[in-house]
């Protein structure tokens, strides 16, 4: 797996990408497609290096809320004290998912919105206590070992065949997906119409932070709007490969090949079978010419 970024510094100033290209195989394409700095001098032609599990995936970051419906934006002045955290996390919090650091407040009776201010007749303390009870009854022993155990456990144990690794790998994606899917009919995400920018909650937060086109008329603000599956969980599409022992993908032979996820086209390439949704992305019925036959081609 490959992703385009600049070679090492002899300086200590932070590496910066040309382009967020990424590639699964063994060796980078040759498709010219890089749109970063200098990417003029190149030919547009990227400069790849080994890349990493944040490449495959990308999970943006958005501000925690403690109360959703108490104080359900993040202003200016807040931003270095609010928490950021994955907004696939903050959305499994909002849903009733509790994480230890990062609490959230859980209400039993509903809020009332008077001339537009919400008023909360439910005291603080007595929800607290409430919360704490509720907690201790329901969750017996059995349950908090199964919460505190270790993931990876299970699977040291296992016999990690690579093709099993990559069909439970590519299971647990989609399950993912359909689950924040289905979690996002009722919580709303929103996201910046000119930044990557994400929100869980009610509302978009308040923090000028959007550095994108005509951020100066809007004062630095977001202009947020309802987000997708794709805009909570980066698929991050790259260029599928027919065999990972040929050459590698020639620019002037793009139009032949196809496109998928980064982490389906890593499962596929482990033996994972491919997922009905993404054959015809994947193209697989297309055959790319020899470097011979390319001038036959219509």
């Amino acid at each position: 797996m490959y992703s385009d970024v600049p070679k090492p510094r002899t300086d200590k100033s932070q590496r910066k990408p040309f382009c967020y290209e990424v590639h699964i195989g063994n060796v980078g394409h040759e498709i010219r497609t890089c749109t970063g700095p200098k990417s003029g001098s190149r030919s547009a032609t990227h400069v790849w290096r080994k890349g990493g599990v944040s490449d495959v995936i990308f999970f943006p970051k958005c501000f925690h809320l403690y109360d959703r419906v108490g104080k359900s934006r993040v202003v200016h002045d807040e931003r270095h004290s609010a928490p950021r955290i994955p907004a696939i996390l903050e959305l499994c919090i909002q849903a009733g998912v509790d994480v230890e650091n990062y609490p959230s407040k859980r209400r039993t009776k509903p809020v009332y919105s008077i001339e537009g201010r919400i008023v909360d007749f439910e005291s603080v303390a007595g929800m607290d206590e409430m919360e704490t009870n509720l907690f201790f009854e329901n969750v017996d022993d059995n349950e908090v070992d199964v919460l505190r155990r270790d993931p990876n456990s299970e699977l040291n144990a296992e016999d990690t065949n690579l093709i099993e690794l990559s069909t439970r790998t590519l299971d647990s994606w989609f399950e993912m997906i359909g689950g924040v899917r289905t979690i996002m009919e009722k919580y709303n995400v929103w996201t910046c119409g000119y930044c990557p920018e994400v929100q869980v909650g009610p509302k978009g937060h308040k923090v000028r932070m959007c550095r994108a086109s005509k951020h100066q008329s809007r004062n630095g603000l977001h202009a947020w709007q309802e987000a997708t599956i794709n805009d909570l969980v980066g698929p991050n599409y790259v260029w599928h490969v027919h065999d990972l022992n040929g050459p590698p993908l020639r620019n002037d032979l793009k139009r032949y090949y196809g496109k998928a996820p980064a982490v389906v086209e890593l499962c596929v390439q482990a033996g994972a079978p491919v997922p009905d949704q993404y054959r015809s992305m994947m193209r697989l019925d297309v055959v790319p010419p020899e470097r011979d036959e390319v001038d036959l081609v219509a």
